[in-house]
């Protein structure tokens, strides 16, 4: 049963995609939020997911933000008898920074979102559940502009011990490449345009220029 409609976003979309990865074997997703990292029972895995993106909504103040750094637990167990598996997920909350309540707030994320982290699950459960090479990991960018700086204090997942808001080493080289990127495009726009505000103000100014030279000209002609 669906909580909420993120809640019911996940199922969807986990079970559609799971159903397209491993059609053979039936998988559950059930959200749990009391899942502790590193409290596996025997034959389970981990995946921890620290780069998230999602909204937050106050129902206190109503404040809203968007975080980079949303942390998502996932515990997952594969029965291979049974062609069963189970996915127990946590989605790590975070507190309103504005009214300074004890209330903590739940994330909600977009459908493109979801599907990206959904697609960084099913890698991790064909490695670790399948002994399968996965694939390439959906790498999630903390430091994007209109993201700010990440705030322990306000932050569940910080408070818990999960060290997760310095970039990893694949975060670090992505934004260097995408710092690089920028920095090649403002190199190729920084050569003479002679189309720019500032050429155009020059030709007219030369232009009226040269009119009011010709008209002076021929005014001291006929005197």
């Amino acid at each position: 049963m669906c909580t909420s409609l993120t809640t019911c976003e996940w199922k969807k979309v986990f079970y559609e995609k799971m159903e397209v990865a491993k059609p053979a074997d039936s998988w559950e997703l059930i959200i749990d939020p009391n899942l502790k990292p590193n409290e596996l029972a025997p034959g389970w895995k981990q995946y921890l997911e620290q780069h998230a993106s999602g909204r937050f909504h106050c129902t206190w103040c109503w404040h809203t933000w968007q975080s980079a750094n949303v942390v998502i637990l996932y515990h997952m167990y594969l029965d291979r008898a049974q062609r069963a598996g189970s996915v127990r997920m946590r989605v790590f909350k975070q507190l309103c920074y504005e009214c300074g309540t004890a209330r903590l707030d739940e994330s909600s994320m977009l459908e493109e979102n979801i599907e990206n982290l959904v697609d960084n699950l099913i890698t991790s459960l064909r490695e670790q559940c399948y002994d399968e090479d996965g694939g390439q990991y959906r790498i999630h960018v903390a430091s994007r502009p209109d993201s700010g700086p990440h705030r322990s204090e306000f932050c569940e997942a910080c408070q818990e011990g999960i060290v997760h808001w310095k970039p990893s080493e694949k975060l670090l080289e992505e934004e260097v490449t995408f710092s690089g990127a920028s920095k090649s495009r403002a190199q190729e726009g920084s050569g003479y345009n002679f189309f720019s505000l500032r050429w155009c103000l020059f030709w007219a100014s030369l232009c009226l220029l040269i009119v009011y030279l010709q008209f002076s000209f021929r005014r001291s002609t006929f005197l």
